[in-house]
């Protein structure tokens, strides 16, 4: 049997102090993914239930862990996402990608409408003005950000202030925290006697990530330059390039494995060591939510709910620092929320667009191409367009599914937790479907050397069972 790979040379992996620039990726990916799973899922679980399921949030850390690093693993050896591997596997015509593809649209837009409902209803609470409107602006906002590439220096501007404020959540969690003992009783596996799934489940399929935001650590890692980047991109390359695709299935050819092992294992460590350090740090920022959520407010009885669920969350920090801490934890959503409204579109869109391009290279040669392809075609002749290329497809997914449907949910559904709650379980329900395909990918597609070990394939295994368990329960429990 054979083994395909595109890469064929390895960029030298940083050695000494030099790697610690390179651990930024986990960093970054805490800080876009640290979002509604902590400063509004987690808050309403501790209110419900204190401590009880902190041992269920280190498993699922534990597991989002094991997740992203195989993500990247694939994009270190091959040099190809995470799509293109599976746009290798046998059987259907890209058959995975679209079963990817799909979901992927329904969750990015309710995914981006929530995010912006919990910012318009942090801003209409405190601002004059409807709630609506400002989740409305925000949108808007984001969009034309994301879509012109403006964005990037408030992103990164936005990230700074994420995560002074973050450390401010931890301080405030530091202040209240109980004894020890009291907050360890939650590490002993049980389940709340009155536990619903309808408020875990999306907690569950938030912390730290999304399903597509486990694929999009290995973008970061990919376009940062890990292992030499991806084949035929430059780091930040988003033009049509297809130097990359060497064969019908796009994963290189069957000369043997030309490799240079020790560069590719040292990358993989580096990665390895990066994805620890982000959901450490994500982990650290979850739990001081829950125990803002447990000593603030399940005392009082508040679950954080409705229209008015940032009021409900102010008092995180109000209660520690007063009327400061209010503007504080407004600060908090603003920043966190709104950076990771941005981050999603540009995530997504660049998911999209990577998408669009598999899904559509075998058509653009027949002479029937078919309805996407013809138009394409047919809007390239009229304007000039480069209708074909990765940036224009990014735009036009940015615009329409993270921009425009995400506005007309918004004005169907006024409730941001239904809205995200919703998305939460969607998450949760698709993400292991990608766990055990990505599983499949590693374990197929790259050199025997480089593939996950037995204790990580049993752990991706866990992974996707575990998340395949909590999506049939539910949905039992919901049409039921």
């Amino acid at each position: 049997m054979t083994y395909k790979m595109v890469r064929k040379h390895f960029s030298h992996p940083p050695e000494g102090l030099a790697r610690m620039r390179w651990y930024g990726p986990g960093l970054l990916w805490m800080l876009s993914a640290v979002g509604t799973g902590s400063i509004l899922f987690t808050p309403r679980v501790a209110a419900a239930y204190q401590y009880e399921l902190l041992w269920l949030l280190f498993l699922v850390v534990f597991f989002m862990w094991v997740m992203i690093r195989e993500m990247a693993r694939f994009s270190i050896v091959s040099g190809c996402t995470m799509l293109e591997g599976m746009h290798t596997l046998p059987g259907p015509s890209n058959w995975a990608v679209w079963v990817i593809f799909v979901p992927q649209l329904f969750a990015a837009a309710i995914g981006i409408a929530g995010l912006s409902a919990v910012v318009g209803s942090a801003a209409g609470a405190f601002l004059p003005g409807d709630r609506t409107l400002y989740a409305l602006l925000t949108i808007g906002l984001c969009t034309l950000l994301t879509t012109t590439g403006r964005y990037l220096f408030i992103e990164k501007v936005s990230r700074v202030l994420a995560g002074a404020l973050l450390v401010v959540t931890v301080v405030a969690a530091g202040v209240v925290l109980p004894s020890l003992p009291e907050v360890s009783s939650g590490l002993a596996v049980s389940w709340p006697s009155d536990g619903e799934l309808y408020v875990i489940m999306p907690w569950v399929g938030t912390i730290l990530a999304g399903s597509m935001g486990i694929v999009w650590f290995g973008y970061w890692t990919a376009t940062r330059g890990y292992g030499g980047g991806l084949v035929g991109r430059d780091k930040d390359d988003e033009a049509l390039n297809e130097s990359n695709i060497e064969s019908e299935k796009g994963i290189g050819d069957d000369s043997g494995p030309e490799f240079e092992l020790d560069r590719a294992r040292s990358w993989i460590k580096v990665m390895t060591r990066a994805a620890l350090l982000g959901v450490a740090a994500g982990a650290l920022v979850i739990c001081s939510f829950m125990v803002l959520g447990a000593e603030l407010l399940a005392p009082e009885g508040i679950m954080p709910e409705g229209a008015d669920v940032a009021e409900d969350l102010t008092r995180l920090y109000a209660d520690i620092w007063g009327v400061a801490g209010t503007w504080m934890m407004l600060a908090a959503i603003f920043i966190a929320l709104g950076g990771s409204v941005l981050a999603n579109q540009d995530g997504w869109g660049r998911s999209f667009a990577d998408m669009t391009l598999i899904l559509i290279r075998d058509r653009r040669k027949a002479e029937s191409p078919g309805l996407a392809v013809g138009a394409l075609r047919w809007l390239e002749a009229r304007t000039g367009w480069a209708t074909f290329e990765r940036i224009f497809l990014k735009r036009v997914s940015i615009i329409l599914v993270a921009g425009l449907v995400p506005a007309v949910i918004i004005l169907l559904f006024r409730d941001p937790v239904e809205v995200m709650s919703v998305s939460g379980i969607i998450a949760a329900a698709h993400t292991p479907f990608i766990v055990l395909t990505a599983l499949l990918v590693n374990q197929t597609r790259l050199p025997p050397p480089l593939k996950p070990g037995w204790v990580t394939t049993i752990c991706m295994a866990l992974a996707g069972t575990f998340y395949l368990g909590f999506a049939v329960v539910y949905f039992h429990s919901f049409f039921g």
